[in-house]
């Protein structure tokens, strides 16, 4: 019995905030709109509902990127 290896076709995509690129398996239908879950909770910073540690680790991690 023989099987085909599915091939599933990868898209990339930027940010258009930040700049980062990212990969979906799926084609977006407005690329243009697309942003990353880190942007969008910098635009609307009253929907961020995250537990704190993940906050915290957010904002280690943009510190050091500064650094």
């Amino acid at each position: 019995m023989s099987f085909k290896k599915k091939i599933k076709k990868v898209y990339k995509y930027e940010c258009t905030i930040t700049g980062e690129s990212f990969k979906t398996t799926e084609e977006a239908p407005n690329p243009n709109e697309l942003m990353t879950v880190q942007a969008y909770y910098q635009m609307h910073p009253e929907a961020d509902d995250r537990p704190a540690e993940i906050k915290q680790k957010v904002k280690n991690l943009e510190e050091e990127i500064k650094l």
